[in-house]
């Protein structure tokens, strides 16, 4: 499978096997969503249980809620990431503190996916990275996948789980490799992967950014380990931190903007618990702190090989 064939089969799956679990969004239903994620899905599982919604993101979002809150497991689509601002308010202010409002009486068992990022050319307000916004809002799982069988099998653990999650889908991988796909490997929710280890350096990264890391890796005459963070809230700090404490130098790659990115986040906790293990301060290849340009200018905004193998070279010679 690709990513978005692994999305409509985790989404199959589990529909299959939970008659609570639904799935709607805008052009969800019979168009099977702007990258027919949802393709077949309405034919196999009928309009009451996947279907399209108004162009509405705060009410897709409440609603969700609401149905939540009455046993439903809703599994809802932001077309992008990028028009999810429009339902911040509810996924924030109620979705991520229902549980504690109601002293641990109400669940919100809530899937919020969200293509995101860029890579394809889209225009304005497509391609936004907002995964720091979403991991300051405690109470919320934040998942990126970067892989299909991450994809299949995270997404299938965010919708049995009983916290709401955001799932932000690297959408400029959707469909730029397959692998098998083991349907029954478990994954963690909250545990990163180590794609390649090393001794030399660090490279922590996550979603659409996972095979640009991986191939400065492979290439790179230095013996460079990876980490892909998977989850990003609540984030598994231990494989970080052993993996910096190992090599004792780090480099964080996002294509969010610099400045307050979860980059930022991951150099400090290096900080707090490794610096006495550093050998070069902990250095970052991140989104330029614009919006995303339109698609003439956005090879000059996404991070590249160039970029990373650059700051590499100075995490290496320092």
């Amino acid at each position: 499978m690709n990513i978005v064939e692994a999305v409509n089969e985790a989404l199959k799956d589990e529909m299959k096997e939970d008659k609570n679990v639904i799935a709607y969004g805008e052009d969800v239903g019979e168009d099977g969503g702007v990258f027919r994620a949802t393709k077949d899905l309405q034919e196999e599982f009928g309009q009451d249980r996947i279907f399209s919604s108004p162009l509405a993101e705060s009410g897709i979002a409440g609603t969700a809620i609401g149905m939540s809150l009455y046993g439903f497991r809703p599994v809802v689509e932001m077309q992008f990431s990028g028009f999810s601002y429009l339902a911040f308010y509810q996924i924030k202010e109620h979705a991520s503190r229902m549980r504690m409002r109601s002293r641990d009486s109400f669940e919100v068992p809530l899937t919020v996916r969200a293509p995101y990022g860029g890579g394809i050319s889209a225009l304005e307000h497509h391609s936004e990275s907002p995964e720091a916004f979403y991991a300051h809002s405690q109470g919320l799982h934040v998942v990126v996948p970067s892989t299909p069988q991450d994809t299949y099998s995270l997404l299938r653990k965010s919708i049995q789980s009983d916290d709401p999650v955001v799932f932000l889908e690297p959408k400029k991988t959707y469909r730029a490799f397959k692998e098998e796909v083991d349907k029954d490997k478990e994954v963690e929710l909250e545990k990163a992967a180590v794609r390649k280890e090393g001794t030399d350096a660090t490279i922590i990264s996550w979603g659409a950014m996972m095979p640009l890391a991986n191939k400065v890796a492979e290439e790179s005459n230095a013996d460079i380990e990876v980490i892909d963070l998977r989850t990003i809230y609540p984030t598994d700090w231990e494989t970080v931190i052993d993996s910096v404490q190992k090599t004792g130098r780090a480099l964080v790659l996002h294509e969010a903007p610099k400045t307050a990115g979860f980059g930022a986040e991951v150099a400090t906790k290096i900080n707090e618990e490794a610096i006495l293990h550093l050998e070069a301060p902990v250095m970052r290849v991140t989104g330029p702190d614009v919006p995303v340009p339109l698609y003439t200018l956005e090879d000059y905004y996404m991070p590249d090989k160039k970029r990373v193998n650059n700051k590499l070279e100075e995490l290496l010679e320092f």
